[in-house]
């Protein structure tokens, strides 16, 4: 039978070790710049006008670096 409990208890797992295994190897600036990082990329999906918006996102980034 689904139990709905456990497998939400097992997902938050599996997620924690997810950032775990990506968190865990990178520097205490690369921990910081992520968040830079994560928007910069995602505004570079948006056509024509995505790369001049993330810019400063990438220059943010960079200095942390």
């Amino acid at each position: 039978m689904f139990n709905l409990q456990s497998y939400k208890r097992h997902a938050r797992l599996v997620a924690c070790l997810m950032a775990s295994v990506v968190i865990l190897p990178m520097d205490g600036c690369a921990v910081a710049a992520l968040p830079c990082r994560l928007v910069g990329a995602t505004l570079k999906i948006v056509p024509a006008v995505g790369h001049a918006a993330a810019a400063p996102f990438d220059t943010c980034a960079d200095a942390i670096d």
